[in-house]
């Protein structure tokens, strides 16, 4: 499993994954797609098969929902004012944790820290119904 991390999150993320043996993982920035449409990045985590993740949960579930297949998306979703380089991580490492050995095709997998800094974790197929 490999892992495109999207601008919106650090990059620091990617050395998370890599130290998990998931050494093909980049940054969107380390590929020249900083700034690129959001279209843009969702076909290049198609083409050549990374699970794409990201905070930008709206968008890419939009994108994401038209395809017939892809590796899989990772949405981190934190509350107003609770966003910071550690919980970045800290929930990046429990999506790791969460996924485990099994790829995430055509799922969604959410982790969501709300205003009460209570944690949520949903994994799903997506699109459902496919």
């Amino acid at each position: 499993m490999k892992f495109l991390v999207d601008e919106c999150l650090s990059p620091e993320l990617v050395a998370i994954a890599r130290a998990r043996g998931h050494g093909e993982s980049m940054h969107v920035t380390w590929l020249g797609m900083r700034s690129r449409k959001d279209w843009s990045i969702v076909r290049r985590a198609i083409a050549d098969g990374y699970v794409l993740v990201t905070n930008n949960t709206t968008d890419f579930r939009a994108l994401l929902r038209r395809e017939e297949v892809h590796a899989g998306l990772v949405c981190i979703n934190v509350a107003p004012g609770l966003m910071s380089l550690d919980v970045q991580k800290r929930l990046f490492a429990l999506a790791l944790d969460r996924l485990g050995d099994g790829e995430p095709v055509n799922e969604l997998l959410q982790i969501t820290l709300d205003e009460h800094k209570v944690v949520h974790v949903e994994r799903y197929d997506f699109p459902i119904g496919r």
